[in-house]
C-alpha cells in the first residue's frame, strides 16, 4: 500500500511537469494555479478532519491572516516579502496553539460552532481595521521577489505552485507513515482507547490543528502575492465551508482524495459560468448528488469499488 501511495505520488509529479505545456492558453494556466493553491490548503485541512477526525469551520481565516501579513507588513512596515510570510505563518501558528486547547475541549456541533466563531472573528478584525487593511475593499499586495529575482509572470508562479504541492503531497505522505500519523488514525478511531495505549491527545490534536492552520497561512500569502490584491472575503465563511466541502468529496482521510477535491470544486464554478443565474443551483445539486450517492468522497469510493486502497 506504500508503494502504491508513492506511485501516486510520481503521477502527481508527471501531471505537474508537463501540464503547463500542453494548457491552450493563460485562463487555464491560472486555474491550474489556483487548483494547486487549493490543494495545499485542502491537505493540512484533511490532516485535521480526515486523519484526526476534528472539525474546523473558521479555516480560511488562517488564510486571511498568511494573505494580510504579505500585504500590510510589506506596505506598512517596508518588510520583505519572505519575511511578511515568514511572520504570517508564526503569528498564525501561535495563535492556533493558543485557542486550540480550549477549543478541542469540546466536541461534535460545539466543537464546530467554536471554530465557526474563531473563523468569523478574524474575518471581522479584517474587515473592521480599514486603516491597515483597507476595510471591505481590501488592499493591493507588493510583488513578490527573492534575491533580486520577481515572481511577474503566470509560469513563474505555476512552478512555485507546483513544487509546493509536490513537497506537501510528499510530506502528507510521510506524516501519514509516520508514529504521528498513527497516533492521528487512533485518536480519530476512539480518544479513549488512545489515551488507554498512551496517546497524548490533546497534544496531538494541537500540533495538527497548528500545522494545518500553518498550510493555509502559507498559502494564503502565496494567494496574495500571486493575485496582487487582497479582500476579507478571503478569510469568509463561505470560503470555509469551499475548503471543508473540498475535503468531503474528494474524501476524508486521503490524500490523493484532498487534491481531487480541490480540482473538482476549482473547476466547477467556472464550468457552470454558462447557467447564468443558476450556477449556485446547480453546484448545490451536484453536492448533494454526491453526498448521497458518494458519501465517503471520490477517492476512497472509487478505491473500494475496485479492490485498491490508497
Amino acid at each position: 500500500m506504500r508503494n502504491r501511495a508513492y506511485n501516486g505520488l510520481y503521477v502527481v509529479i508527471a501531471i505537474l511537469v508537463v501540464l503547463p505545456f500542453v494548457l491552450p492558453n493563460s485562463f487555464y494556466l491560472d486555474l491550474a494555479i489556483r487548483m494547486a493553491i487549493n490543494a495545499v490548503i485542502v491537505l493540512g485541512l484533511n490532516l485535521l478532519i480526515g486523519f484526526a477526525g476534528q472539525i474546523s469551520l473558521g479555516h480560511a481565516g488562517f488564510l486571511g491572516i498568511g494573505a494580510y501579513a504579505s500585504a500590510v507588513l510589506p506596505t506598512h512596515f517596508g518588510w520583505h516579502p519572505v519575511l511578511a510570510m515568514v511572520a504570517g505563518a508564526v503569528a498564525t501558528g501561535v495563535l492556533a496553539a493558543l485557542v486550540a486547547r480550549p477549543i478541542f475541549k469540546l466536541k461534535g456541533n460545539y466543537l464546530a460552532m467554536a471554530t465557526l466563531g474563531l473563523g468569523i472573528i478574524l474575518s471581522i478584525a479584517l474587515r473592521n481595521e480599514a486603516q491597515w487593511t483597507g476595510g471591505p475593499d481590501g488592499m493591493p499586495v507588493p510583488a513578490f521577489g527573492v534575491f533580486g529575482f520577481e515572481l511577474s509572470s503566470d509560469k513563474h508562479w505555476y512552478w512555485v505552485v507546483a513544487i509546493l504541492l509536490s513537497v506537501s503531497v510528499w510530506a502528507s505522505l510521510n506524516l501519514i507513515d509516520s508514529p504521528f500519523g498513527r497516533a492521528l488514525r487512533a485518536l480519530h478511531g476512539s480518544e479513549v482507547a488512545s489515551r488507554v495505549v498512551g496517546v497524548d491527545v490533546v497534544r496531538y490534536k494541537v500540533s495538527i490543528f497548528v500545522l494545518s492552520a500553518v498550510f493555509a497561512s502559507l498559502m494564503g500569502s502565496i494567494t496574495a502575492h500571486y493575485v496582487g490584491f487582497v479582500t476579507p472575503n478571503l478569510a469568509d465563511f463561505f470560503h470555509s465551508i469551499e475548503l471543508v466541502t473540498m475535503v468531503v468529496i474528494g474524501g476524508m482521510a486521503s490524500v490523493y482524495g484532498s487534491l481531487v477535491g480541490a480540482v473538482l470544486l476549482t473547476a466547477l464554478p467556472q464550468a457552470l459560468a454558462t447557467f447564468e443565474g443558476w450556477e449556485t443551483v446547480v453546484f448545490g445539486a451536484i453536492l448533494m448528488i454526491c453526498m448521497i450517492f458518494l458519501p465517503k468522497g471520490l477517492v476512497p469510493t472509487l478505491a473500494a469499488k475496485f479492490g485498491k486502497g490508497e
